[in-house]
């Protein structure tokens, strides 16, 4: 079918969360007409998702405290995060932060930032901590878009990327009614990460993987996949709600058939200190002796999906530290809950520590293609320190807005082109097939065997997408078929590219566990994947 240009504008952004606004405003700031859509509403994503009171960011307490900060990031990560793209947030963050306040952001800031809880996860020290506020945030945002006159798109998620020879020239989108052909001279991809393509997600469901697709569909690349966070979140009640981990160490965890600890059989001592570790951070990891807590909450859950049940002791009921009470005071606005009310948990997919290979410009290789957010690579490492995906959006999204403004005022846009859109009636129930293949074989339990199955369930369910699949000449009246199939494409190839790069490492490390190569092997490099011509994928250390 034959598409016209919808919209013509300098700079198309893909995704309304932090860093799609942040780019949206710097590129408008420098002068660009700019459009930013979004699959549901602007303002989305993880940035503003509803099972958080808000999203804390970190940066260095002052200049000298910016090598530290450098370093800390490194280590952390296990030395699988680029050193260059890490330089340049951490000397950014702080005129980030004051780009927000002079919008007219108000940060929320630690009354008693002593207190350990403030420490970010990971690290060992108290930071520069800031907290976003979400409701807030949306106010001075889209007031601040409107402003700059900003064309804003929500309900409309981007299939297709549109290139005129080797350059980006716009994207097909996707309204709620029909198809749309968006020319655009540069590209800014912000649709945040992967955790769509997982069962269990502590994401929203406009978090689909779409841009990762895209990207190396157009010729991207794709780094760090195998290092995906993994943490607690509520079953029931308010379900996807984050588990706080600073609660750990006042937590009791049980069957929820028996009625007994989870810890039943192993040494009191090695448990209670796998739970004062565990407080000091949320996402799972094998670095650290609190890996014990999550691999049992998730041994518990895979044989009983109703969930650990879990309550906390009377000491965290009685006297609550600052963090903790305002994380108890929103969980009892927002969902009715309080301290003294059990909660039943698993563990969750949550956040990519990789994704689209970016440089400190955050271009991604592609004439015209950019990325920043969640949706990139490289910053982040086998693991990283709490509050620094957030910062990270701020940070990159300006760059990226920045960058992509200098686009060629000259050059045309494309007029019109010419567009086919595969249509698979049981796209969504092949894609909940995948994101159970994800459960079992992406988790914190990895192995060669469990990435086979996996593949082998992967290469059925793509056999059953090839003859359901045909073509449409014209629209007609299936815009939501096309956008799960859309989705199933992506869920394919990015799990795919997800379990050949956990394939490839054999080692563990950071996030990243394989139970046949438990040990690290510090000869493995990052890992990236790459597609050829003929559409074979490579994966493969660099």
């Amino acid at each position: 079918m034959k598409l016209k240009a919808t919209v013509k504008t300098d700079v198309l952004v893909v995704g309304a969360g932090l860093a799609g606004i942040m780019a949206a405003i710097t590129a408008a700031e420098a002068g660009a007409d700019v459009c930013i859509t979004s699959s549901t509403k602007i303002c989305s994503g993880s940035s503003f998702y509803p099972g958080t009171w808000g999203l804390g960011m970190i940066g260095p307490e002052d200049e000298a405290d910016c090598d530290d900060l450098v370093e800390t990031i490194m280590t952390v990560g296990e030395q699988m995060a680029d050193r260059d793209l890490v330089e340049t947030f951490v000397s950014r963050i702080s005129e980030g932060l004051e780009y927000l306040k002079d919008m007219g952001l108000h940060l929320k800031q630690a009354q008693n930032r002593g207190e350990k809880e403030f420490i970010p996860c990971f690290d060992y020290k108290s930071r520069n901590w800031n907290g976003l506020i979400q409701k807030d945030a949306k106010d001075v945002f889209l007031r601040r878009l409107e402003e700059l006159g900003v064309r804003m798109m929500p309900d409309t998620e981007i299939i297709r990327l549109v290139k005129d020879g080797e350059n980006i020239a716009g994207a097909v989108g996707l309204t709620q009614e029909r198809a749309v052909f968006l020319a655009s001279k540069r590209v800014i991809i912000a649709s945040g990460g992967m955790g769509g393509i997982f069962e269990y997600r502590l994401n929203t469901s406009d978090i689909t993987a779409m841009g990762q697709y895209l990207a190396l569909e157009a010729g991207a690349k794709l780094i760090n996949l195998e290092f995906f966070q993994m943490m607690p979140g509520y079953i029931k009640p308010a379900p996807k709600t984050i588990y706080n981990e600073k609660v750990f160490r006042y937590s009791n965890f049980q069957n929820p058939e028996t009625g007994i600890s989870i810890f039943e059989g192993l040494e009191e001592k090695q448990v209670l200190e796998a739970l004062e570790i565990h407080s000091s951070h949320g996402p799972y990891t094998t670095r650290l002796s609190s890996r014990l807590v999550d691999e049992q909450i998730f041994s518990t859950f895979l044989k009983d999906r109703r969930g650990v049940k879990v309550s906390y002791g009377e000491e965290i009921q009685e006297n609550q530290p600052e963090f903790v009470k305002t994380y108890f005071d929103w969980l009892w606005e927002q969902k009715v809950l309080t301290v003294h009310d059990p909660i039943w948990i698993g563990l969750f997919a949550h956040a990519s520590n990789g994704g689209i290979w970016i440089n400190s410009k955050a271009e991604t290789g592609v004439p015209g293609l950019y990325a920043c957010g969640e949706a990139t690579g490289g910053m982040h490492g086998a693991d990283r320190l709490g509050g620094l995906s957030t910062a990270n959006g701020l940070v990159f999204g300006r760059i990226a807005g920045r960058e992509a403004a200098r686009c060629e005022r000259e050059r045309a846009f494309l007029e019109e082109i010419e567009v086919s859109l595969d249509l698979i009636p049981d796209a969504e129930t092949l894609l909940q097939k995948i994101r159970q293949i994800n459960t079992m074989a992406s988790m914190v339990e990895r192995s060669r065997d469990g990435v086979k199955v996996g593949l082998e369930g992967l290469l059925q369910i793509e056999s059953l997408a090839d003859k359901g699949v045909y073509s449409l000449t014209k629209l007609e009246e299936q815009v939501k078929e096309i956008r799960e199939t859309s989705h199933l494409y992506a869920g394919i190839t990015l799990t795919k590219c997800l379990l050949n790069a956990i394939l490839l490492r054999k080692e563990s490390r950071g996030a990243h566990n394989r139970t046949d190569f438990p040990e690290k092997n510090p000869k493995m490099a990052r890992a990236i994947v790459s597609k050829k011509e003929n559409k074979i994928l490579k994966t493969e250390f660099i």
